[in-house]
Formats: C-alpha cells, sequence, structure tokens
C-alpha cells in the first residue's frame, strides 16, 4: 500500500531517478524540490511517494492563478515514479491520491497539468482519470479535469 509523506529534512535526500530514455519527460529530483520552494507562496505541496518504507517517488502540485483571465485552478506539477518501481501502479495510485486530496481541499474546481509530448505513458495516465487535452506550446501538452 502506498503512502504519500510531505518532503521534509529526513526524506529528501532519497534516490530517486527515471530511466535515461525519460530523462527528457520528467525534471530531476533536485528541480523538483526547487519547484516546490519557488512556489511555497502558491501552497506548494511535495509528498515522497512510498510502498511501506520503500521510496518509490516524489510529487508536487501548487496553486495555480491567471489573474488577468480570472482562471485559477491546482496544478499538478510534477509526478516522479522512479526507474526501479515503474510498471506496478504506483503512479496511478499516487494521482488517485493526490486528486483525493485536491477534491477535500475544495479551493478549486479544476486540475491543470501538462507532459512533454512524446510520452505517451503520462498521456494514458492521465487520460484514465479523466484529463483531457486542452492546448499544445512548444511540445508542452496541457490538460485539464474538473473535480466538482
Amino acid at each position: 500500500m502506498i503512502r504519500l509523506e510531505p518532503v521534509t529534512p529526513d526524506n529528501w535526500r532519497e534516490r530517486l531517478e527515471v530511466r535515461p530514455d525519460q530523462e527528457k519527460f520528467v525534471a530531476p529530483k533536485a528541480t523538483i524540490l526547487a519547484r516546490a520552494w519557488a512556489y511555497r507562496d502558491a501552497r506548494s505541496r511535495a509528498f515522497m511517494i512510498y510502498d511501506g518504507e520503500t521510496p518509490v517517488g516524489l510529487v508536487l502540485y501548487h496553486d495555480y492563478g491567471d489573474p488577468e483571465e480570472n482562471e485559477y485552478s491546482y496544478d499538478f506539477d510534477q509526478l516522479l515514479i522512479d526507474a526501479r518501481y515503474q510498471g506496478r501502479g504506483y503512479g496511478t495510485e499516487t494521482v488517485r491520491q493526490i486528486l483525493a486530496m485536491m477534491e477535500a481541499d475544495g479551493k478549486y474546481d479544476k486540475v491543470t497539468l501538462c507532459y512533454v509530448e512524446g510520452n505517451d505513458d503520462a498521456r494514458r495516465l492521465y487520460e484514465k482519470f479523466g484529463f483531457v487535452q486542452t492546448w499544445d506550446e512548444d511540445g508542452e501538452i496541457v490538460m485539464e479535469k474538473r473535480i466538482r
């Protein structure tokens, strides 16, 4: 059973990496943690993903707002499952738990995310949860999902 634990001084050093062929699709762990800090004023939430006591991944989301468009949502920013643990359902369960957290928070009725064009595994995962493509720009595909 997986669980999500906030990133803390005790767990942020866990070794997590994707396969070399996925490096163009997923930010390295250090970049994800830097983003969590950069978006701290937007309620960033970074979690280590554990299976029992084994760290298997890292996930990040935060608030997103475009005041000019009066558009606000959760930004499902990053999902990294370590290469050693891919293909075991950890990504699916993590997305389920993150969406449940967003729904419980209740601040927004929409979730946005993006993935790099060509990352068909990510596209299939997000489509499974009802995300639909809204636009693409410079090789990044943006998807949205209503949660209320």
